[in-house]
């Protein structure tokens, strides 16, 4: 290379250090600016050009105005179907917080099923859409037409030869690798409209950013059963090794008429339709006992919805909180509102997977369990299987279940969804569920996490510098 060219090449890599060094910590976290700060300082040309493609949490202005029509949909809805809301335990802030962040109210006189075995959830959602006679709604990270998700498929086809309307949303990404294009051609082929949500490409009208997804997990059957939960419709060994073990909220009661708005905001995103007559969608009967409500977050909300909902809840905990993820990378928030729920008396535990199905956000995962330890979190690594379960119980009145990772990607750059059931019974009925887990896991002990070789730690702590690119 010339002398001279050589130094305008240092003199732009350094230019592109200062600009940066600026303008980077604009309205960003700490944590996300010195990620990307430092990625620019080591590599500044592929750290610029990698900041102008992903660097912002942005969603195009048409997807914005989109959230905000269906959200006034939403609340316009709600005012005009009226339902008594009782006070939910305590002083009924969090049904209040949760409205305010998704939306939804808190509806009573729903019955919630907890499914922790895998096949059994397919055969139960293969079994709804069976006995449907009016709509079939899915939207899945991931649907794959194969033993598992292909039994799923053919109950679609089946329903549809009955004359009952299907609709099915698929993440364009997540399920790119399972042969997409062959089967949304297959469902089409039958009559089913089915689109790619948030559809990437390079080349595509309106593509959506590869790091933006919608993660959800929702089927909406005759807006009278749902299912949510972490579970995609896929062989539970789809990443060789790593079989899934998941959990699945099945859902029956008022509260099925918010996953449906779920579905149909989504579906207004990807096609632009709505229902002819929002005022037909009718308020599902009351089968149970349980007061739920439902909050899904994402970009399009311009705040991170459930790390709010979630510190909140921390804070206030007042004996226990266990958390059940596959994937821990947090921020300072939600670490601080952990380390003082313990300094309050809270017992909390952690649940995470034993193996590891990535190996960078493993290594990041696991440099937050020194300070947790320190601080007296009780850390449980599941050994059997790939936990892929993503749920909290808040002492004994408020369980969580859905499809929100405790990381900064599902906080900042998921669509998710999570339904919160305030009722002791389904919250004992999730504790049995952690047990389970707690009693097939290995307790870390500090003395023991302290013994592990030096290069272990500085390979976990170097991953953990990009938290906010994981």
């Amino acid at each position: 290379m010339h002398p001279s060219v050589a130094f305008l090449y240092l003199l732009s890599e350094w230019a592109i250090r200062f600009v940066m060094l600026v303008y980077v910590p604009q309205r960003r976290s700490p944590a996300a600016a010195r990620t990307w700060l430092l990625l620019i300082f080591l590599l500044p040309w592929p750290g610029f050009l990698l900041y102008a493609i992903i660097g912002r949490i942005k969603f195009p202005a048409w997807r914005l105005a989109r959230q905000r029509e269906v959200s006034g949909m939403v609340l316009d809805w709600q005012s005009r179907h009226p339902v008594p809301v009782p006070v939910a335990p305590s002083d009924g802030s969090i049904p209040e917080l949760v409205h305010s962040l998704g939306d939804f109210r808190a509806l009573d006189g729903n019955a919630i099923e907890l499914l922790p075995d895998y096949d059994a959830s397919i055969l139960r959602l293969v079994e709804a859409i069976d006995g449907a006679r009016q709509s079939v709604h899915l939207l899945y990270y991931i649907l794959a037409d194969d033993d598992r998700g292909g039994r799923v498929v053919a109950a679609l086809l089946r329903a549809k030869a009955r004359g009952v309307e299907c609709r099915v949303l698929i993440d364009s990404v997540g399920s790119r690798k399972f042969a997409l294009p062959q089967l949304l051609k297959k469902l089409r082929s039958a009559g089913i409209p089915a689109h790619e949500a948030l559809p990437a490409g390079m080349f595509r009208r309106n593509a959506a950013r590869f790091d933006l997804r919608n993660h959800r997990k929702v089927a909406v059957i005759d807006n009278r059963v749902g299912f949510t939960g972490s579970q995609n419709l896929v062989n539970p060994g789809f990443v060789p090794g790593y079989p899934n073990e998941e959990l699945v909220a099945r859902v029956t009661g008022p509260v099925v008429v918010q996953l449906q708005a779920v579905f149909l905001q989504d579906w207004y995103f990807e096609t632009g339709e709505l229902p002819a007559n929002p005022d037909a969608i009718e308020m599902p009967v009351p089968t149970g006992n349980s007061l739920a409500q439902v909050l899904p977050s994402g970009p399009g909300y311009e705040r991170e919805n459930a790390q709010e909902l979630l510190v909140y809840l921390f804070h206030r905990a007042t004996r226990r909180i266990v958390i059940t993820t596959p994937y821990f990378v947090p921020d300072a928030p939600f670490l601080q509102a952990l380390r003082t729920a313990v300094r309050r008396g809270v017992e909390v535990r952690l649940i995470v997977a034993y193996p590891v199905d990535k190996w960078i956000m493993g290594l990041a995962q696991r440099s937050y369990f020194d300070e947790l330890l320190r601080a007296g979190v009780r850390i449980h690594m599941y050994r059997p299987h790939f936990l892929h379960a993503k749920h909290v119980s808040i002492d004994d009145e408020l369980a969580i279940v859905g499809s929100v990772n405790m990381d900064i990607r599902s906080f900042a750059l998921n669509a998710e969804v999570a339904l919160l059931a305030y009722d002791p019974a389904v919250v004992a009925s999730l504790r049995s569920v952690q047990e389970k887990y707690i009693a097939d896991a290995v307790e870390l002990t500090p003395e023991a996490w302290a013994r592990r070789p030096l290069w272990v730690r500085v390979a976990q702590n170097t991953a953990r510098l990009g938290d906010s690119l994981l």
